[in-house]
């Protein structure tokens, strides 16, 4: 995922959050006497107006300003005007503490605002401070709920985007706060619902745990990963990230199990085992999955259809949106990058070329074939075999 998805997955959850947003008294009540339809510029006027009028009978501190001020800077948001919105945010959310208490649930739209505008201008680093600010505050001030979940839920995306962005000094680290995001997710709705083990409301905590188990069983330790501080004592988090690993591979299992009892569906549980096993290397227990979820979909009336979709050519590993490990591909027509390969029927990738007679990016295109060395894939199956497949050929637009 790169740079421009992160922010813009981002920006599209806190996003509806805002939308989803309502105060028990909007600005949209001051403002009942403007004319229906505005104009940028006419809405700006009027919420400043709106903003002048309270300062003047209630104070600068008056509780009503958080409203206007909001709508405010959603407006100048709008617009782009990101530095001023930003400023109007702030100063929302230090009216609200002071009204209504540091961790008040008032905060969190203004905060989700803010967030918004940072990750608009690609200050990320404070992304990530008010991202720790929004989840101090929605910890305290939200009781357990749907509301909850939803927010440890985009918490725990966060921290995958913080992750692919290279934020903080160890990556391990956002691996184990998504673990535990997730997993206070899930224990919020068996605890707030009376949810049986086949509720579909388990499902969304319960993927992005297996999301997160990939990530851990595929993490690259890097130089900076230390077993010891600087001052010799145990790094308390990386011993117990390498104790997340050692269980990452059973734990994958139980979440697939735990979905399997939710979507009843034989066929893609043993493909989503198969996948699993297959990219912690347990090769012959990935094809005895496989060949369990060919024989279930052989009875299907679309058989044919399903079979080529999921075993007729090579698919590359993780098959989960967002975590996929090579960008889209494109019509060669369109190309910049056009790579040939053959994945053989192990899942791995043989006879590297490029093809493509463009001089240019050759930094991209090397740095591109580097990730498909490491990929693997699902081959292509045929008759319950997987089978080698010779001289694919995909194009990438140069990100």
């Amino acid at each position: 995922m790169n740079r421009t998805s992160i922010v813009n997955l981002l920006s599209s959850i806190l996003i509806t959050g805002l939308a989803l947003h309502s105060f028990p008294n909007s600005a949209d009540e001051t403002l009942a006497n403007e004319p229906a339809v505005y104009s940028v510029s006419q809405e700006e006027q009027a919420y400043t107006r709106a903003i002048e009028a309270i300062e003047s009978s209630g104070g600068a501190y008056a509780p009503e300003l958080s409203e206007p001020l909001l709508s405010l800077a959603l407006t100048l948001q709008s617009q782009g005007r990101h530095t001023q919105a930003i400023a109007l945010f702030r100063r929302g959310i230090h009216l609200t503490r002071v009204n209504e208490g540091l961790y008040c649930a008032q905060q969190v739209p203004l905060l989700q605002g803010e967030i918004v505008s940072h990750l608009a201008i690609q200050d990320y680093a404070m992304v990530d401070e008010r991202q720790d600010y929004l989840y101090r505050v929605q910890t305290r001030s939200i009781e357990a709920g749907d509301a909850l979940t939803d927010a440890l839920m985009q918490q725990a995306q966060w921290q995958y985007a913080a992750y692919q962005l290279g934020l903080g000094p160890d990556g391990y680290i956002r691996l184990l706060n998504m673990s535990e995001l997730y997993g206070q997710a899930l224990r919020n709705v068996f605890a707030t619902e009376d949810v049986e083990e086949t509720s579909a409301t388990l499902l969304p905590p319960l993927q992005g745990m297996l999301e997160t188990q990939y990530l851990i069983a595929g993490y690259a330790w890097q130089e900076s990963d230390r077993a010891f501080d600087e001052d010799e004592r145990p790094n308390e988090s990386l011993r117990q990230f390498s104790a997340y690993r050692t269980q990452s591979y059973r734990q994958g299992n139980n979440i697939i199990e735990a979905i399997a009892r939710i979507e009843r569906n034989v066929a893609q549980t043993q493909v989503m085992l198969g996948d699993w096993r297959l990219w912690n290397g347990r090769t012959k227990s990935a094809w005895q999955a496989y060949q369990k979820a060919e024989a279930e979909l052989a009875g299907e009336d679309d058989a044919q259809v399903q079979l080529q979709k999921i075993f007729g050519q090579p698919i590359a590993l993780p098959d989960i949106a967002g975590l996929t490990p090579l960008p889209p591909a494109v019509d060669p027509k369109e190309d910049e990058i056009v790579l040939e390969f053959t994945v053989d029927a192990k899942g791995k990738v043989q006879d590297l070329e490029r093809i493509d007679d463009n001089d240019d990016h050759d930094k991209q295109a090397k740095q591109l074939m580097n990730r498909l060395r490491k990929t693997t894939f699902r081959p292509r199956f045929a008759d319950g075999q997987p089978q080698e497949t010779e001289k694919m050929v995909k194009a990438f637009d140069v990100q």
